[in-house]
């Protein structure tokens, strides 16, 4: 079993920042991918950004450029700096680890923007 942890929601103006964290422990094994997904009130949970231990990262065209997703291998965490936030960015944050057999999930962290 690997257990995921998010920090670092919060609310923030139109145009802050925010860096999200979550650290994964547990029966964690060395190759996998690690994701950031969202999902706003009355809407699908969408993928926003992915980063594998190969270092090959994709983003959701919506974040392009604004968001950068990071990883410590050493300590088991994946980060999301979220940069020119904007009041669509609005959405409860997910953690997401996949080991190419099972994805387990964080609890998800708040982020709100203000316009």
């Amino acid at each position: 079993q690997v257990q995921l942890v998010e920090s670092g929601g919060g609310w923030v103006q139109t145009g802050g920042s925010l860096r999200l964290s979550c650290a994964a422990s547990g029966s964690v094994t060395r190759m996998n991918v690690m994701c950031w997904y969202r999902q706003a009130p009355g809407k699908q949970r969408e993928l926003v950004a992915t980063l594998g231990t190969g270092q090959i990262t994709k983003y959701a065209e919506s974040v392009k450029g604004r968001f950068l997703i990071s990883r410590d291998n050493a300590e088991n965490s994946v980060y999301l700096q979220m940069n020119s936030l904007k009041p669509e960015d609005t959405a409860v944050y997910y953690c997401k680890l996949n080991d190419y057999v099972h994805n387990y999930w964080g609890q998800g962290t708040q982020v709100t923007v203000s316009s």
